[in-house]
């Protein structure tokens, strides 16, 4: 039974949102290996205003350590290299015409251990993330509760059941973060 008013598939598929974002997240990270992924934060400054790389250009991965960026229009290849090196992944495209190539070098422990430290902190965000959906839930049930819309047994299951959502989505986010930074550490 669900009370009228209050949605917790809505609240699921919130959690669920700020899982979605965590592993995003975590794709971007760098693990040694190359992806196209790696590249999806960067904007280039494109026809007066910054636009996704992959907006601007093809994004392939012909090897393990290597990425190539196919530039669509001649005139942006400078654009996009510079968006490349100024974008604090450490790369360093060589071009060659209007396409540029980008070796990944092999993580050392140092950068191992920062890119850990990273996913931590993406994970972090994310269990802050599906808290305040938590929160969110609860207050909503409090406030059907105090406006008699709600008796306290079925304020009492659906709390549990919010409180249930939020376990199995920071387990999730656990389990995603336990999972790459095996990936990072043993790559």
């Amino acid at each position: 039974m669900t009370i009228a008013n209050f949605d917790l598939a809505d609240i699921k598929r919130r959690m669920q949102g700020a899982v979605s974002s965590f592993r995003s997240d975590l794709a971007s990270l760098r693990t040694g290996r190359a992806s196209s992924n790696l590249l999806d934060p960067i904007q280039v400054d494109a026809y007066g205003s910054l636009m996704p790389l992959n907006q601007v250009a093809t994004v392939n991965v012909p090897e393990p350590r290597m990425i190539t960026v196919q530039v669509w229009d001649r005139s942006m290849v400078n654009a996009v290299e510079k968006a490349i090196r100024e974008s604090n992944l450490g790369f360093n495209p060589a071009t060659e015409g209007q396409v540029l190539r980008i070796r990944i070098p092999e993580l050392n422990e140092q950068r191992r251990k920062e890119l850990v430290k990273v996913a931590h902190k993406y994970a972090e965000e994310a269990r802050v993330a599906a808290r305040h959906v938590r929160r969110d839930g609860l207050d909503h049930l409090k406030k059907l509760e105090k406006d008699g819309h709600v008796g306290k047994d079925d304020l009492d299951r659906e709390s549990e059941q919010v409180q249930k959502l939020t376990d199995q989505t920071i387990a999730e986010i656990d389990a995603a973060l336990a999972a790459k930074e095996k990936e990072i550490m043993h790559v």
